[in-house]
């Protein structure tokens, strides 16, 4: 039998833990509610199913989100465009104005006669249906190639029909080309992204003869910002500019018409020195998207994507608004504390301002 003492210890860690649990459980609340108030925008997420518990959470916390579509071959379980594009539209239309749509194109029909004109029809057709950017994915630069067997780049002049329908019918184009560094390797189990390329190798650009270099890839994006001045373009996931915010910051002074979401990279932003980032948010505080790449498409239930989703928008919230030391995802990690009119603007003002059109029930507050 268990002595008396060691059953109270037991009591006591199993009381402690609850306390624990429960002060973690209001300080969430409490960051939640804060961000509530800003009726904050999510700028890049991936949803493709519909759920009454996942939609009263968007309500719960005035939460508006812009649902992104993108063409993978590489990962079997991949809806097709066109799934895709009924399972969002299905999702934006029970939303209750808590969400708008960023559509794409097939790319791997570049070598298709009829290319340009059906992806342009394609496009335009989802524009009538309330699509408000588009999105062109990494396997543009980094697996795409033409009938010659070269990499098509994001700056592919046959590509440029497609860019100025997008301009004309003022949308955004939402960039995400290249990867993290460790993409390229030398393998490093540290990174933050070694895990996931553990899991798709097909990604891993160091194991595939003749790949592009990250550099290239940038390049040839940079590239299509200068050729296309007064066409919104955001770079998702920091602009694969991760590493270090001098990278972004010298785009911004020289793209006028780039800015970035956070989608995915604020583990980034926390290794890096908190008074440099700050710094830096604070200075292109006009430039800068809140995004997580949160996903609610598989066969996880409403209630589990809800706990994962609140947990995430509260620990960004907290190192973004707090001077709070504290635990994000097993790091500890320094708040920024920014100014509250930086705050608005990362997490509501800016995605207004960037993808015009977006249906967002904060503009009417």
């Amino acid at each position: 039998m268990k002595s008396f003492a060691a059953c109270l210890f037991a009591t006591v860690l199993l009381a402690t833990g609850a306390v624990d649990k429960e002060i973690k459980d209001a300080r969430q609340v409490a960051n939640l509610r804060a961000l509530a108030a800003l009726h904050p925008i999510d700028a890049h997420v991936h949803i493709w199913k519909t759920d009454p518990e996942f939609t009263a959470m968007l309500e719960r916390w005035n939460l508006h989100v812009l649902d992104i579509l993108y063409v993978d071959d590489k990962q079997p379980s991949s809806l097709s465009l066109n799934a895709q594009r009924a399972a969002a539209l299905g999702f934006v239309r029970s939303a209750h104005g808590h969400a708008s749509l960023c559509t794409t194109f097939d790319p791997f029909r570049f070598s298709q006669p009829g290319f340009i004109e059906s992806t342009i029809n394609g496009l335009n057709a989802d524009f009538a249906d309330g699509a408000i950017a588009v999105k062109i994915w990494k396997n543009i630069g980094m697996e795409l190639k033409d009938s010659d067997n070269r990499y098509v780049m994001p700056d592919d002049p046959r590509l440029e029909p497609i860019y100025r329908d997008i301009e004309a019918h003022n949308k955004t184009l939402i960039a995400h080309q290249a990867e993290p560094d460790v993409a390229w390797g030398p393998p490093d189990p540290k990174a933050l992204d070694a895990s996931y390329y553990a899991e798709h190798p097909e990604w891993n650009m160091e194991k595939i003869p003749g790949a592009p270099s990250k550099q290239t890839i940038l390049a040839a994006r940079d590239h299509l910002l200068a050729l296309h001045p007064h066409m919104r373009v955001i770079g998702a996931h920091l602009g694969s500019m991760e590493s270090d915010v001098n990278l972004i910051a010298q785009r911004f002074d020289l793209y006028p018409n780039f800015a970035i979401d956070t989608g995915a990279r604020v583990p980034h932003l926390t290794i890096q020195s908190s008074a440099k980032v700050r710094a830096f948010l604070i200075k292109y505080q006009d430039r800068v998207l809140y995004g997580t790449d949160n996903e609610f498409s598989g066969p996880e239930t409403g209630s589990a994507a809800v706990e994962e989703w609140e947990k995430q928008l509260a620990l960004d919230w907290r190192y973004f608004a707090s001077a709070d030391r504290f635990d994000y995802n097993g790091r500890t990690v320094q708040g920024l504390h920014l100014p509250a009119q930086v705050l608005k603007k990362i997490f509501h003002d800016n995605a207004v301002h960037w993808l015009p059109g977006i249906n967002d029930s904060a503009s009417q507050h």
